[in-house]
């Protein structure tokens, strides 16, 4: 896991510790020393820690203006034992969602497990995100992860599968990514 990196090639586009208005400013980083884990597992040292025992993140790009973030995810969501959604409703999405940005992508490729409990941080998520028009929507995750969503229900708050799931994102710039995330969310959506 340890060679496990956040996607750096927007870089030079965003760098959410060079962000005032991001949860993130002015955190350092190591690229020498790797002291964060998951489980007995090191993580690369440009994850994010946000609460979470198990769960890391990245912002990888945030338009204040157009109100949507990029979120790239590693580890095991493990609500059970943990109360991930807790920590990252109340220590990142209220964060950004206090300077505006009401629609989110969750790139999940590296969520391992999924472990549920309620869905209430859920849905006070999507309901403060629709509040403004707002949406979740989750990016190439896992087959059994999101059957694991849909087991506990809260697939509802979220706009996943299909062409969400097989999206080449790397290979875009965020703002084209974007661009086409919200056309396939405005079909979905009826808009």
């Amino acid at each position: 896991m340890d060679s496990l990196e956040p996607h750096y090639l927007w870089r030079n586009l965003y760098d959410a510790a060079d962000d005032p208005r991001s949860p993130f400013y002015e955190r350092e980083y190591s690229e020498l020393y790797y002291t964060q884990t998951i489980y007995d597992h090191y993580i690369h040292p440009q994850w994010d820690e946000f609460g979470s025992r198990t769960l890391y993140l990245k912002i990888l790009y945030a338009n204040y203006q157009r109100g949507f973030a990029i979120i790239e995810m590693l580890g095991e969501w493990n609500d059970t034992l943990y109360n991930d959604i807790m920590y990252l409703k109340r220590n990142v999405a209220e964060a950004l969602m206090e300077e505006g940005i009401d629609k989110f992508v969750l790139i999940g490729e590296n969520v391992l497990n999924y472990h549920s409990s309620d869905d209430c941080y859920y849905q006070e998520w999507f309901d403060e995100a629709n509040e403004t028009d707002g949406w979740i929507a989750l990016l190439n995750f896992r087959g059994h992860v999101i059957s694991e969503f849909e087991a506990c229900g809260v697939d509802q708050c979220f706009l996943m599968g299909g062409r969400l799931n097989v999206v080449a994102w790397r290979t875009l710039s965020p703002e084209i990514l974007f661009d086409r995330l919200e056309a396939l969310v405005m079909k979905r959506l009826g808009g």
